[in-house]
């Protein structure tokens, strides 16, 4: 069979998979609530996956996945509706839409920087789509030849990249990796059965719970740190599809602002390391230095907001390449989305495609579907999710708390995982006052056992040589890379110290 018949019959496991009742609906659920989180500002697509992770123990694998990808395309769909009326981020690929949206809405134009967000963010989604449709199965193909030295060689890539490329301290970054990877240590030893660092705590026997951990430090730590910050409410505008309408000249100077912006965002969305809005402001940078008329940008420029969101959703569709395929997350999101698969019991790589290929093809099935029902929620009903942007803090942060504890409790029927989440929500508030990175420590719990155990077996089958890293063409490749980034990050560190 040629390349077009595979990929027919492919997409037509898919459309059977993802056009069942059961499945439509988890879509239609995943993105009305990732729209929901999105647009009410200090929420995001990390808090809402992980409040929804505990539910994924009682839904079929392909209709928990589907759900999640749709929480994720959902708040980045609403992420930017706050931006744009209060000039406050719903996240932070969000930010760079405070830059001129937020002008334009001042403008009374808001409800055309809305449509504009919308359009903008479907396109960039689709892009993103089509380059997982052709480049997912080719990569799972090639990857299906890795050995255990590779495995181990990418995690250690990913887990490093992740913490020294984007924003914030490289060396936090790096610290909080081998904080993450030392909490992946606790539990019992898979080769020998021993348990490690649990101190007689059974509980801790099967190690730590990823969504008390994750739940903790997302949710739990923006209930703390929004304590007492008050709502801002938007301006009254009018929000008829009339006045949403951009002009031509609105759409003449959007155009070009989304082809490089989705270009860009599918470039940097399969990279670790690449995700809370550095790709954005990347693609914001490049629009005003190319623009005829700069000086516009920051005072209500349309290609500040058509540029940056079909970057933005560009990259959501692209970060799921390296995830699906080698098993390797690029961001936290990625790393609950592996936490939902482990839960589901399908390990992780490149044998997800051809074992599961109705959960797979039915997934990127679902995301167009799921971007066609974002379509229809953002454009004729952007006057109801303004109003959800009265609703008090007082009201709904005490509500989250609630159906946290809730849902960590029904994973086990276990006390023991609320305490955690609560610990661990105050380590996040900690982690966010010292200004050290929460995204590396979720990498390292999850990838961690998985390196140990590829690690392990590589020393097995090389009998306790490590010459095998070296010798085999990825592995040294991979090692090579990480040695740049970490002398590249130490060097860093020392010239600032120096010029400082």
């Amino acid at each position: 069979m040629d390349f077009l018949s595979i990929f027919a019959a492919n997409l037509s496991i898919g459309i059977h998979e993802a056009v069942t009742l059961s499945n439509l609906w988890y879509c239609f659920v995943g993105v009305f609530l990732g729209t929901l989180v999105g647009v009410l500002p200090g929420l995001g697509s990390l808090i809402a996956i992980s409040l929804l992770l505990p539910i994924t123990y009682h839904l079929p694998a392909t209709g928990a996945l589907i759900m999640l990808a749709g929480v994720y395309f959902g708040a980045d769909y609403g992420g930017g509706t706050c931006s744009i009326l209060l000039g406050v981020p719903g996240h932070a690929a969000a930010a760079v839409d405070v830059l001129d949206g937020y002008p334009m809405a001042k403008q009374g134009r808001g409800g055309i920087a809305l449509f504009m967000k919308c359009v903008a963010s479907f396109w960039g989604s689709a892009v993103g789509i089509v380059l997982l449709m052709m480049f997912a199965p080719v990569l799972s193909g090639w990857a299906l030849s890795f050995g255990p030295s590779e495995y181990c060689a990418l995690m250690l890539l990913g887990l490093i990249a992740a913490s020294t490329v984007g924003q914030g301290s490289p060396l936090k970054g790096v610290a909080m990796v081998f904080f993450g990877l030392i909490l992946g240590v606790i539990g019992t030893d898979v080769n020998s059965g021993v348990s490690r660092f649990a101190f007689d705590i059974p509980e801790l026997t099967d190690g730590i719970s990823l969504i008390a951990m994750a739940m903790g430090l997302f949710a739990i730590t923006e209930v703390i740190k929004s304590a007492n910050t008050s709502r801002v409410t938007p301006e009254e505008q009018r929000f008829s599809l009339r006045d949403q309408m951009p002009t031509k000249e609105d759409w003449r100077r959007s155009f070009g602002p989304m082809l490089r912006g989705s270009g860009l965002g599918a470039f940097f969305g399969a990279l670790p390391g690449t995700s809370g809005g550095m790709a954005t402001f990347l693609s914001y940078s490049m629009e005003k230095r190319i623009s005829k008329h700069p000086e516009e940008f920051g005072k209500g420029a349309i290609e500040g907001i058509a540029g940056p969101e079909a970057c933005n959703n560009a990259g959501v569709g692209t970060a799921f390449i390296p995830t699906l395929t080698l098993g390797i997350p690029g961001d936290a999101i990625m790393a609950l989305m592996l936490g939902a698969l482990t839960i589901q019991g399908i390990q992780p790589g490149p044998q997800v495609i051809t074992a599961h290929p109705d959960l797979f093809w039915g997934l990127i099935v679902s995301f167009w579907i799921g971007n066609i029902f974002l379509v229809i929620l953002n454009i004729p009903l952007i006057g109801m999710w303004v109003k959800l942007l009265s609703i008090p803090y007082h009201l709904m942060f005490p509500a989250i708390v609630l159906f946290t504890c809730i849902g960590v409790y029904s994973t086990s029927n276990s006390t023991f995982d609320v305490w955690v989440l609560l610990a661990f929500g105050i380590v996040g508030y900690l982690m966010a006052l010292l200004r050290l990175e929460v995204v590396p420590v979720l990498l390292g719990l999850i990838l961690g056992p998985m390196l140990e155990e590829n690690f392990r077996r590589t020393l097995l089958l090389s009998r306790g040589s490590f010459s095998v890293f070296v010798e085999r063409p990825i592995t040294a490749v991979a090692l090579g890379v990480c040695a740049f980034l970490l002398l590249w990050t130490v060097w860093g560190s020392l010239r600032r110290r120096v010029t400082a």
